[in-house]
């Protein structure tokens, strides 16, 4: 089981005010490496930029299925929240 991304980029552009991954931050809440959707320096992200890495870790205290589904949950979160934003304009 590994976790399923679909390359929205949507994480990369809300990582503002999140002391973890502040220095990856371009200054204005998206991360300086993204590239269109996608990691300019993906085999080479950090590791709390990696689901499955930091899961074993991070959070093997945590039953794997329901730690993706958290996952799962803030991304489409993150996405609706976009789509939302993108029907005010």
């Amino acid at each position: 089981m590994s976790f399923k991304c679909n390359q929205c980029g949507e994480c990369c552009r809300n990582i503002g005010g999140v002391e973890l991954y502040k220095d990856l931050d371009n200054g204005n809440g998206v991360c300086k490496y993204l590239v269109g959707n996608l990691c300019s320096i993906y085999n080479e992200r950090p590791i709390l930029c990696r689901v499955d890495e930091s899961y074993e870790l991070f959070f093997k205290h945590i039953d794997k299925e329901d730690y993706y589904n958290a996952n799962y949950a803030v991304c489409k979160l993150l996405k609706e929240k976009t789509e939302k934003s993108n029907q005010k304009e």
